[in-house]
């Protein structure tokens, strides 16, 4: 059965990043965009890592532009958006597609292992959340309106 851990994603700077580095800690993957109405979440994102990346939580951005047009910026401008205005620390990936057959395998994999509401599987909107588990396996999916604040008594349980 896969796991987290056999995917690589590339930085957003493009160097590859195997996840497999990343065992044994929970990860929460987010797909994310720098103009859309849930974008404030990034400073939720930042406290989830400030607060939870000290007993090994591992917060991971992926830009998509997907979902309105609303990453539309090159690796630069994103890297720039997320510290100038959220001081974003944790680790952005390069942005992928979420959805269809250009989706990123990671993200393939993801929906259908931790499918949506009533079995969705498709991506509806940005900010949508992946916690995992330390074992590399999808715990819980959250809803992009879902409040990174609130994903901490489901963190709390995988740490």
């Amino acid at each position: 059965m896969p796991s987290l851990y056999d995917f690589e994603v590339r930085r957003l700077n493009g160097t590859p990043f195997a996840l497999g580095d990343l065992r044994g800690k929970p990860v929460l993957v987010v797909n994310t965009a720098s103009q859309c109405g849930f974008t404030p979440q990034y400073a939720g994102l930042q406290g989830l890592h400030d607060t939870y990346g000290p007993r090994g939580l591992v917060v991971l951005g992926f830009p998509c532009n997907q979902f309105g047009g609303q990453e539309p910026g090159d690796a630069d401008a994103i890297g720039r958006f997320c510290q100038l205005n959220y001081g974003v620390s944790f680790p952005i990936m390069e942005k992928v597609e979420v959805n269809g057959r250009g989706a990123h395998p990671l993200f393939q994999w993801l929906v259908k292992a931790a499918p949506g509401l009533l079995g969705t599987t498709a991506i509806k909107w940005n900010f949508t959340k992946f916690l995992i588990g330390q074992d590399g396996q999808p715990v819980q999916r959250f809803a992009p309106k879902e409040a990174p604040v609130k994903l901490g008594p489901a963190i709390e349980r995988v740490l």
